[in-house]
């Protein structure tokens, strides 16, 4: 029997790889980043009501994108386009438009409400249930929430 002295692989490094280090990951985190910096750059100089309610979108060859939620806003920006190209400028970004595309904001989602009690007909059909079961364990947790029941009734 031959003895095996080779030593294990073990790979050279400390722990894992940040998946944003690897080729076009890596370009696109960096774009993000880069966007997300120029968003906070240029928001941050239009009036409170504005700044909230419109995004930055892009930047594409020299136009600065925003997406605003309604025609309204979206003609306000446009009348602030002086003020958001300075401000690019300032920040070391070149763009010679701004261009402003409405878009409704995503809905919110809606959490439904799951604390609704439960009926007395629920509590009833739940100590039925708990009566007729041979399980301890079970027949303890039909009367547990038939007694939920009770106390939201009072």
């Amino acid at each position: 029997m031959q003895r095996d002295d080779r030593k294990p692989y073990r790979r050279s490094g400390s722990g894992l790889t940040a998946i944003t280090e690897f080729g076009p990951i890596a370009s696109l985190a960096r774009k993000a980043r880069e966007l997300d910096a120029l968003d906070r750059a240029l928001r941050q100089t239009l009036p409170s009501p504005l700044r909230e309610q419109v995004r930055f979108a892009n930047l594409k060859d020299g136009r600065l994108v925003f997406l605003a939620p309604s025609p309204a806003l979206a003609a306000r920006l446009r009348l602030l386009q002086t003020q958001i190209l300075s401000t690019a400028r300032a920040v070391g970004t070149y763009a010679s438009s701004v261009t402003v595309k409405v878009a409704p904001q995503p809905p919110t989602e809606i959490v439904p409400d799951r604390s609704k009690p439960l009926s007395p007909a629920a509590a009833s059909h739940l100590r039925a249930a708990a009566a007729s079961t041979t399980d301890p364990e079970l027949r303890e947790l039909f009367l547990e929430l038939a007694s939920i029941a009770e106390i939201s009734d009072s």
